[in-house]
């Protein structure tokens, strides 16, 4: 095995071991199906994300319809309250998603979740929604983390 590939390959059993399966809650993806949720890093459950750090969210779905735009809206729930958490792109289609999207199709959607600095130390839940053009969730998730 050449130098290149052996690296390539320890570059991907490291991103293996350091992002974990997400244990979410759909929460009315009426648009779609959600095949798997991950986050890296995130090797513990509930995920726990550090001030400062970045992390990419990864949500494997099925689209059950066509759609020429896809928008991310994040809201943190604390206390039962939703509250909005902004996050750098929010369209879809700059996030892994090849636009349009079809009907049927299976799509990785990916983007980053940064945590800033200012954030208080709390146990939440994310509350995770990608709307089509009819402002209906392709998906809906909800999952616990903790601001550490």
């Amino acid at each position: 095995m050449d130098a290149r590939l052996g690296f390539i390959v320890g570059l991907c059993l490291m991103g293996l071991t350091c992002a974990t399966s997400v244990k979410f809650v759909d929460c009315g993806s009426s648009s779609g199906k959600v095949a798997m949720v991950d986050i890296n890093p995130c090797s513990t459950q509930p995920c726990q994300l550090h001030k400062g750090d970045s992390y990419t969210v990864n949500v494997t779905f099925n689209s059950g319809v066509e759609s020429q735009t896809s928008t991310a809206v994040v809201h943190g729930i604390i206390a039962g309250v939703p509250i909005p958490f902004p996050i750098p792109v929010a369209d879809g289609c700059k996030s892994g998603i090849q636009c349009p999207i079809q009907k049927e199709q299976t799509y990785n959607y990916a983007t980053e979740l940064p945590v800033k600095s200012e954030y208080p130390p709390i146990k939440l839940v994310v509350e995770w929604e990608l709307k089509d053009d009819g402002k209906n969730d392709l998906f809906c998730i909800r999952f616990p983390v903790q601001i550490v």
